[in-house]
């Protein structure tokens, strides 16, 4: 097998005396598409934030093939380039339309003519499904819109992997399914993903692994059916069962927890 794209070894958080995360290893390949699912609170979010450096590891590693992402890039703005971000809540600007929103990163952080960013996004942006809505606000966007948008300026950067946190869970549940379309086109496309989320029927069917994360530890990882057909951990089938009682196998997507 080829060595991975991003791995993470024994990687630990903390905030003051309480402890978040409690050791995470796990190696993404690329064309993986890894999703992340446990109960609200059990570090997902944590997790893929400190993968991206958004929050600093108490310890352990991210490595970017092969190397510690410190060691390997000078300047985290240049790792996210690489392994990019989609945030729960959009994280657009709202001061600039739908295309300079996507050619601000390329631009500034990549110093890449401003031409050439315009004709990236606007191909990005097709891809999402926008390429119609170059000159609009995000305030006259919904949140499904929004999303796409979010999706496609992280696509703009060509990154490795792209990691998403909880990518539907501020969407209305009509706009739900537009987003996960979109994220189920990029994984045919083989874009090598790791997504936190709550949509069973997506790490279900999308996923080439599933990674259940309870209390701060990997309680139980292995493929779809792994997970899905013959969890081995009760946490796990716990956390399932009810999903699986009122949906059983009929291909629904389920209703999301709170978070």
């Amino acid at each position: 097998m080829t060595e991975p794209v991003l791995s993470l070894r024994g990687l630990k958080k903390s905030f003051g005396s309480r402890e978040i995360l409690k050791g995470i290893s796990f190696d993404v390949h690329k064309g993986d598409v890894v999703t992340i699912i446990g109960p609200s609170g059990s570090g997902k979010s944590t997790l893929i934030r400190c993968v991206n450096f958004l929050e600093t590891p108490t310890a352990g590693e991210v490595l970017y093939q092969g190397k510690p992402v410190r060691e390997a890039f000078h300047k985290l703005p240049l790792y996210r380039t690489k392994v990019g971000m989609v945030f729960q809540q959009f994280n657009l600007f709202h001061n600039l339309n739908v295309l300079d929103n996507c050619t601000v990163g390329p631009v500034k952080v990549l110093g890449m003519d401003k031409l050439e960013a315009e004709r990236k996004a606007v191909r990005f942006l097709e891809t999402v499904g926008m390429h119609g809505y170059v000159n609009a606000k995000p305030n006259q966007l919904s949140g499904g819109q929004k999303q796409r948008v979010a999706i496609a300026r992280a696509l703009t950067l060509e990154p490795e992997v792209l990691l998403l946190d909880e990518p539907t869970s501020a969407l209305d549940p009509e706009m739900v399914g537009e987003v996960l379309s979109v994220m189920r086109k990029l994984a045919d496309e083989g874009l090598t993903m790791v997504v936190v989320t709550h949509e069973m029927a997506f790490a279900r069917d999308v996923s080439s692994r599933v990674i259940f994360i309870d209390q701060g530890v990997i309680a139980e990882e292995g493929t779809p059916a792994d997970i899905f057909e013959h969890a081995k951990q009760k946490r796990t089938q716990d956390f399932l069962s009810r999903f699986r009682l009122q949906y059983g196998d009929a291909g629904k997507e389920p209703p999301r927890p709170q978070a």
